[in-house]
C-alpha cells in the first residue's frame, strides 16, 4: 500500500467512524509524518486532535519560544502512538530543510503565515493553516498561487465549515425553509480586547523577539503581546474583525455558497476604551455587499450582547423564517410550525483527553477533528477540502478590505477579475503592508 491509498483508507475509515486513535486496518502502514510551526494556544489544539484522529507521527515541531516548543514536545510524546518525542527547532526553514515531512500545521500569530506556508508548499507539503490565511490581500494571493503552483492541498481553520450541528443548520438553508435570504447579521460582543496600559519591558529570556517580530514593525516588547495578546495590535494582525468576523463570514458564504462580494464597507475605531495599550477597534461595523443580499458585520468589545444566547454568531433573516447559529448552537424559527433548537455536541466519552487538556475549547473539537478528517480524505485524492485557500483567501481579505475601508472612510468596490479595488490606487496600494529587512514580502511588486 503506497502512501496515497493509506490516506484513503483511513480517511475511509474516519468517515465511518467516531473512533479515535489509530484506524482500524491501518496500524501496520506508515503514518503521515507531521510538522507544526507556531507551538501556542491553538496550535495545540489543532495537532491534537489531528492525534487522535489519524496514525500520524508528529516529527518536528518549531517555535521562537524555547519554553513552548519544549512543553509543546513533551505533550506530544505522551499523546501520540509512537511515544517519541518530536525534534524542536526555532527557524520554520531548517525544520523543512530536513525534507522529511508530509503534512505542516501553521499556528503562527497571523503576521508570520504567509512566508512559513509558502515555504511549506515549496517544500512538498500539504497543510494546515489557522485563520486568517494572511495580514495584507497581496500576501494572500502570493499564498494561493504557491499551493496551486506546487500542487498542495490546503485546509484553512475556519472549521465553522465542519462544525457537526452548523452542517445541519446549512441544510435548513439550502433545503429553501428560509426561503428568500436578503440579509445576515454577523456579530461579535465577547469583551475580548486587551485592557490595561503596562509598561514596556525586555522580552523573556526563552524568546526570540527578534524573529518574532519577523515582517512587522519592530515594537518595543510589552507582556501583553506574548502569548496570544498580540491579538491586540494591528502590526499583527487585523483585529476583531480580522480574527472573529473572518470565522462568521466565510461560515455565511459557505451556508449560502457565496463568492466574493460587490463592495465592502466599514466604519469604527475606538470609541470607549481609550487608555488601553491594544490599538485594535473596540467599536466597528461592515457591510459585505453581495448585490440582492446585504451582510452586516457588528462588533463591541463593552455592553451587552443583544441576545445573551449568541453573543457571537450569525443570525439570516429569510421571508419564510429566521436561523441564529453560533458555535454553541442553532435556532430556527419558521413563520409558520415549531421551533428547532439544536446545541452543540461535546465528545468528551469518546475522547477523554478533552476533559482535562489545558485551554481547549472543548465545544470546538469536535469540529477540530470534523476539520482534519476532511484534510486528509483532500490529501488522498487530491481534491479541494471544505475550506481550501481560495475560499480562506476570499475570506481574509474580505475582511481585510473592510478595514481599508474604515481607514479610508470610503466603499470599496471589488473586482474578482483583477484582483483589486476599482478606481482607487489609494486603496490598492494598501492591499499590500512593508516588510521590515531582511525579510521580504512574497507578493509581486506594484512599483
Amino acid at each position: 500500500m503506497n502512501r496515497r491509498e493509506f490516506l484513503a483508507a483511513a480517511a475511509g475509515g474516519l468517515a465511518a467512524s467516531a473512533l479515535g486513535g489509530y484506524v482500524a486496518g491501518a496500524q501496520d502502514h506508515k503514518p503521515l509524518r507531521v510538522g507544526m510551526i507556531g507551538c501556542g494556544w491553538y496550535g495545540k489544539s489543532d495537532i491534537f486532535r489531528l492525534v487522535q484522529v489519524a496514525p500520524v507521527e508528529i516529527v518536528s515541531l518549531c517555535d521562537v519560544d524555547k519554553k513552548m516548543v519544549e512543553d509543546c514536545a513533551d505533550m506530544a510524546a505522551s499523546r501520540q502512538a509512537s511515544k517519541k518525542r518530536p525534534r524542536t527547532f526555532s527557524d520554520y526553514r531548517k525544520m523543512l530543510a530536513e525534507k522529511d515531512l508530509d503534512m505542516v500545521e501553521i499556528a503562527t500569530p497571523d503576521h508570520w503565515h504567509a512566508l512559513p506556508m509558502i515555504a511549506a508548499a515549496e517544500a512538498g507539503c500539504d497543510m494546515y493553516l489557522q485563520k486568517p490565511i494572511s495580514v495584507d490581500i497581496d500576501e494572500g494571493k502570493a499564498m494561493l498561487a504557491a499551493a496551486r503552483k506546487h500542487a498542495r492541498v490546503v485546509q484553512v481553520g475556519t472549521q465553522r465549515r465542519s462544525t457537526p450541528h452548523l452542517v445541519e443548520a446549512r441544510k435548513i438553508i439550502q433545503d429553501g425553509s428560509l426561503g428568500k435570504i436578503a440579509f445576515v447579521e454577523i456579530y461579535c460582543y465577547y469583551h475580548m480586547r486587551a485592557t490595561g496600559h503596562p509598561p514596556d519591558t525586555q522580552p523573556p529570556p526563552n524568546l526570540d523577539y527578534e524573529f518574532w517580530t519577523g515582517p512587522a514593525p519592530m515594537r518595543p516588547f510589552n507582556r501583553i503581546k506574548h502569548p496570544r495578546g498580540w491579538r491586540a495590535f494591528m502590526e499583527y494582525g487585523n483585529g476583531i474583525i480580522g480574527d472573529m468576523a473572518i470565522h462568521m463570514y466565510d461560515m455565511t458564504r459557505w451556508m449560502m455558497d457565496l463568492g466574493w462580494p460587490i463592495s465592502v464597507s466599514s466604519n469604527g475605531g475606538i470609541y470607549v476604551d481609550k487608555k488601553s495599550i491594544a490599538n485594535i477597534s473596540d467599536t466597528q461595523s461592515a457591510t459585505f455587499n453581495h448585490g440582492d443580499l446585504q451582510i452586516v458585520w457588528t462588533h463591541r468589545t463593552w455592553g451587552d450582547a443583544p441576545d445573551k444566547r449568541y453573543p457571537w454568531g450569525a443570525t439570516f433573516y429569510g421571508d419564510k423564517g429566521t436561523l441564529e447559529a453560533s458555535v454553541m448552537g442553532y435556532t430556527f424559527k419558521p413563520n409558520r410550525g415549531n421551533e428547532i433548537h439544536k446545541d452543540v455536541t461535546y465528545e468528551l466519552e469518546q475522547y477523554p483527553e478533552d476533559k482535562t487538556e489545558k485551554d481547549l475549547e472543548k465545544h470546538v473539537a469536535p469540529a477540530i477533528r470534523h476539520h482534519m478528517q476532511n484534510l486528509l480524505e483532500n490529501i488522498a485524492s487530491r481534491g479541494k477540502p471544505v475550506a481550501d485557500i481560495e475560499q480562506g483567501y476570499m475570506s481574509t481579505a474580505s475582511c481585510i478590505l473592510a478595514n481599508m475601508s474604515m481607514a479610508l472612510g470610503r466603499e470599496l468596490r471589488w473586482d474578482p477579475q483583477r484582483q483589486e479595488v476599482i478606481g482607487d490606487e489609494e486603496a490598492n496600494k494598501l492591499m499590500r503592508r512593508p516588510y521590515r529587512a531582511p525579510w521580504v514580502h512574497p507578493g509581486v511588486s506594484r512599483v
